[in-house]
């Protein structure tokens, strides 16, 4: 039971996260790296879990670092893309970033 409260710490923590917890399901794996925690989530829950530029599950990975060295063991979590999920485009730059782009090209010569 105790080797698991890394699993339910995480199972806790992105159910108080996310619109659909009842959705929240994870994977607990044992390897010689250490433990991985996979997590398996609605797809429009995404983008709570991980966050702006991926602050909330950079987070949830310090936590659990924490969790683990208490145990002194290494946890990992991988956060499973469904299939068919979409990731936002990458925002393309706009007109005035080429332009400076081109600027500080010609001053390379």
């Amino acid at each position: 039971m105790a080797q698991e409260q890394d699993q339910e710490f995480v199972e806790y923590l992105v159910r108080a996260l996310v619109d659909h917890p009842t959705d929240v399901k994870t994977e607990r794996t044992v390897d010689e790296m250490g433990v991985l925690i996979t997590l398996h989530l609605n797809p429009e829950d995404m983008g709570q879990v991980i966050g702006r530029q991926g602050q909330t599950a950079k987070s949830i990975r310090t936590l659990l670092r924490v969790v683990g060295a208490k145990r002194k063991s290494r946890v990992n979590l991988k956060i499973h893309e469904p299939e068919g999920s979409r990731r936002p485009p990458r925002e393309q730059s706009n007109d005035r970033d080429r332009e400076l782009s081109s600027d500080i090209d010609e001053f390379k010569l």
